[in-house]
């Protein structure tokens, strides 16, 4: 995935410093070469602005600035993420939809409101094809670090779970491992990967 800054130098060089850390690329554009992004509906990039940029991709607007490091880091993944699924306003998790809109999930007639990290957070571990550690989802999903107390995040998905069992009566959706957590209906296809595998050697 690449990034585009548009007319900041003080943000571009403050990302390429940590690039080594980034998992997307950086290109700086001014006035003139805008031009070449913003007619391009192409979901490999992302255009970062201080203001809304009239194109056809996608564009995250630092309207309220400053903003933490680590803040800005999490808005490009989560972003990034989502549009991997912009052709469609549902993201399908098993048996269950995401409405990333609404930020509803929602089983044959039955829906449940998420908020946004909760929602962000169902997004991560679905793009995920292994298990997640805590140690990711401070890093990925929440604004803070290694700062950020392991029990802050196993907190949150206890809510979380908490809420599709009442809701859905299903208190196995979000599992935990001794690797971390993972969406149940992944386990069953990693398990079934390993036992045809084992199978075929």
């Amino acid at each position: 995935k690449k990034i585009i800054i548009f007319e900041d130098e003080i943000l571009f060089n403050i990302l390429n410093e940590i690039k080594d850390e980034l998992n997307f690329e950086l290109i700086k554009v001014d006035n003139k070469k805008i031009e070449k992004y913003k007619n391009n509906e192409n979901s490999s990039f992302l255009l970062v602005s201080s203001k809304k940029i009239n194109n056809k991709g996608e564009n995250l607007v630092l309207d309220s600035l400053p903003i933490k490091l680590k803040r800005l880091v999490q808005m490009i993944n989560i972003k990034l993420i989502k549009n991997k699924f912009l052709s469609q306003s549902d993201l399908v998790i098993g048996k269950y939809k995401l409405n990333l809109n609404s930020r509803d999930i929602s089983k044959g007639s039955i829906t449940l409101s998420l908020t946004e990290r909760e929602a962000n957070l169902l997004i991560f571990l679905n793009s995920s094809s292994k298990a997640v550690k805590v140690s990711q989802l401070q890093k990925k999903v929440w604004d803070y670090g290694d700062e950020l107390e392991t029990h802050t995040v196993e907190t949150h998905i206890y809510r979380l779970r908490k809420k599709i069992k009442q809701k859905f009566s299903d208190e196995n959706f979000i599992i935990s491992t001794k690797n971390g957590y993972l969406i149940n209906w992944k386990k069953k296809i990693r398990l079934q990967r390993n036992y045809l595998q084992k199978n075929i050697d």
